[in-house]
């Protein structure tokens, strides 16, 4: 993790330098991966049209630089960047404004599954391929995108889900004394619904009492909000499951403010918070500390991964349809070492390793 959030720490401290990637022109070719190979072997700029949905987390922040220093004249690519804002309308405006400038390559960072299948067709029409990254899109028809990278975030959720079942297990907690509030993404967002979904079925299955599924937008300002009006609803809340770090981040200001403590020792009264991502500064020293007790790892470094799927096509090569990235559980707390899903083990890594 230590190398994680290393990286997104120089990528952030990187953005001044980066920054006008995004708005350089370059000459260019027709979208078809034929003449990008020529543009490439010409030694002309492919341009790229990047539609990231906004700027909501320090997640979104690493993976945009990531992006950014991934496409840059060195390696042969020209960036356009479009922040959308958390706003559907504006990543469809932009990725027209791709169509209409003749990009050779889309990449999209969606809001939410739904709704794309218009703008998708007309991309596809221009002869300009997608790729998709991070989260995905819910569409009849799967041609209108050319590959996927990015996390599974249901497995993501399963195996938080497992460790909070195996830790509270070692405890001694039995399953009816788990009163879990869900602080929950951007709703119908990829990782929102994956992670959700992680949780629900695992407290069905379990017997757990998941009292609540309320979104915080994956945001600081909304997490603490959210928690500030759970804890009026709820006097027994025991686990808190924050969809990601900056809310997570949120919700302990809104637990410690309601004289509450943070913690992994329930019996004792503590409310325990497990978070997912792993980007943020703050929520790391709070792993470190032991008031968030456990981080599903998810990596935002995506774009190198994106440009050599993107580097794929320009040769003329087909990759996996979807592509998934490996990722890790982090906790500072030595009880749980291991988590089984499915019957696949998974470590469990002290949050320094």
């Amino acid at each position: 993790m230590k190398t994680v959030a290393n990286l997104a720490m120089v990528l952030l401290l990187s953005v001044a330098l980066i920054a006008g990637c995004g708005s350089s022109s370059a000459q260019k070719d027709s979208g078809d991966s034929g003449s990008s190979l020529e543009s490439k072997e010409a030694g002309k700029l492919i341009t790229v049209g990047f539609s990231q949905l906004g700027a909501e987390s320090d997640w979104r922040s690493a993976n945009t630089i990531s992006m950014q220093s991934a496409f840059v004249p060195e390696e042969g690519y020209n960036l356009i960047y479009k922040n959308g804002q958390q706003k559907q309308v504006n990543q469809i405006t932009a990725i027209r404004t791709f169509i209409q400038q003749e990009v050779d390559y889309i990449v999209l960072a969606p809001v939410t599954e739904s709704g794309w299948d218009s703008v998708l067709g007309e991309a596809r029409d221009a002869g300009i391929p997608v790729i998709l990254v991070d989260r995905r899109v819910d569409v009849a028809d799967k041609t209108l995108y050319s590959c996927w990278v990015g996390s599974d975030f249901e497995l993501e959720g399963r195996k938080m889900a497992a460790w909070i079942d195996s830790y509270t297990k070692r405890i001694g907690l039995d399953a009816s004394e788990l009163h879990i509030v869900n602080i929950q993404g951007t709703i119908g967002s990829t990782a929102q619904i994956g992670r959700t979904r992680g949780l629900a079925n695992a407290a069905r299955e379990n017997g757990w009492d998941l009292m609540a599924e309320v979104s915080g937008d994956f945001t600081e300002t909304k997490g603490r909000e959210v928690m500030a009006g759970l804890l009026k609803r709820f006097d027994n809340i025991n686990i808190v499951y924050c969809e990601n770090d900056n809310e997570a981040i949120g919700a302990i200001d809104a637990i410690e403010a309601a004289g509450k403590k943070v913690g992994s020792n329930i019996r004792k009264g503590e409310i325990m918070v497990v978070s997912f991502d792993g980007v943020n500064k703050e929520a790391l020293d709070y792993a470190k500390e032991g008031k968030i007790s456990c981080i599903a790892e998810c990596n935002p470094l995506h774009g190198p991964r994106v440009r050599a799927l993107v580097d794929m096509l320009v040769e003329g090569e087909t990759p996996d349809k979807f592509n998934y990235v490996d990722e890790r559980l982090f906790s500072s707390i030595p009880d749980v070492t291991e988590v089984k899903v499915d019957g696949v083990s998974y470590p469990v890594q002290g949050i320094d390793e």
